[in-house]
């Protein structure tokens, strides 16, 4: 790593305009990189705000650059969401995925993020929000993805729908809307574990630790799993309070953090202080023997 310039960011933090520090890493360095950008026109005491007519122009160039630091069958996660302006959403997060697509990006996933224990409000014409975007992009179409080491319980669908499927209707569930699809139970019968769905049940992060922003390190920590393993390189170019390098000291990987903030650099710092060691035991990767096999 030494040899392409790399070695001087791993595991640190980085104080700078990502805009300025990402030129300087070297290409296809980056295993993953998951980050949740300012949102338009938010915190303008804290980042300066962005319109969200600007939005898209502002957060291209950093988008080139995210992709030439990206390794080839690596990841890009992106957490973000629309604002109101003038009583409707705004449409740049529309226009950033259709321009991404445009700079070469593909648009693999959408991943919503629920957010169990959103404040509660009232407004004239909308609910609170619960959910935000979690956008997954990648350089080409054949990419990395560990979908064993974020297995789920079974629980009760197993309990339930499965157990009461007749022998015979377990080689297949066929379409209760006659739609002629269906899906072959018999992999499932036996098993503990299921692949888990596109909706991310998790609480925001109540401890702000100081950012007004804070995700939950949850969040990271599950992509991180979906899309790394030991040892591989993780960026967060918006790197706020250290979410996503904390959760990387956790799971044994290497981080490197950009942040504006010096405020918010030594708030990170503190945080990976705090973390000792890797916290992920084996068990939490399911026996692979237990997963079943699929023919395409």
């Amino acid at each position: 790593m030494s040899e392409n310039g790399l070695e001087r960011f791993l595991n640190s933090i980085i104080e700078g305009d990502c805009a300025q520090i990402l030129p300087q890493l070297p290409d296809n360095s980056v295993d993953l990189i998951v980050t949740s950008p300012p949102y338009a026109d938010q915190r303008k005491d804290l980042y300066g705000g962005v319109h969200p007519d600007r939005y898209v122009e502002w957060f291209l160039p950093i988008a080139a650059e995210l992709k030439r630091v990206l390794k080839p069958e690596g990841s890009f996660i992106l957490n973000i969401k629309e604002r109101v302006v003038n009583a409707e959403r705004h449409t740049y997060v529309l226009q950033l995925i259709l321009k991404m697509r445009e700079q070469g990006w593909f648009w693999i996933e959408e991943y919503c993020w629920h957010k169990k224990n959103c404040y509660p409000g009232k407004w004239p014409n909308r609910f609170r929000d619960a959910w935000e975007r979690c956008l997954h992009f990648t350089k080409q179409r054949k990419f990395t993805m560990y979908q064993e080491a974020v297995m789920v319980p079974m629980g009760a669908w197993k309990e339930t729908r499965l157990r009461k499927l007749s022998e015979t209707d377990k080689r297949r569930d066929h379409s209760r809307v006659g739609s002629g699809f269906g899906k072959k139970i018999l992999n499932w019968v036996g098993r503990e574990l299921a692949y888990p769905t596109n909706v991310l049940h998790l609480p925001t992060e109540c401890a702000n630790k100081g950012h007004p922003a804070t995700f939950p390190v949850e969040l990271p920590i599950w992509f991180i799993k979906l899309f790394t393993q030991s040892g591989d390189v993780v960026l967060d170019p918006f790197m706020g309070s250290g979410t996503t390098a904390v959760a990387c000291k956790q799971l044994g990987r290497t981080y490197i953090g950009i942040e504006i903030n010096p405020q918010y650099c030594e708030i990170a710092k503190q945080r990976l202080l705090a973390v000792k060691q890797p916290l992920e035991p084996p068990s939490l990767f399911p026996d692979l023997g237990s997963v079943p096999s699929f023919k395409k």
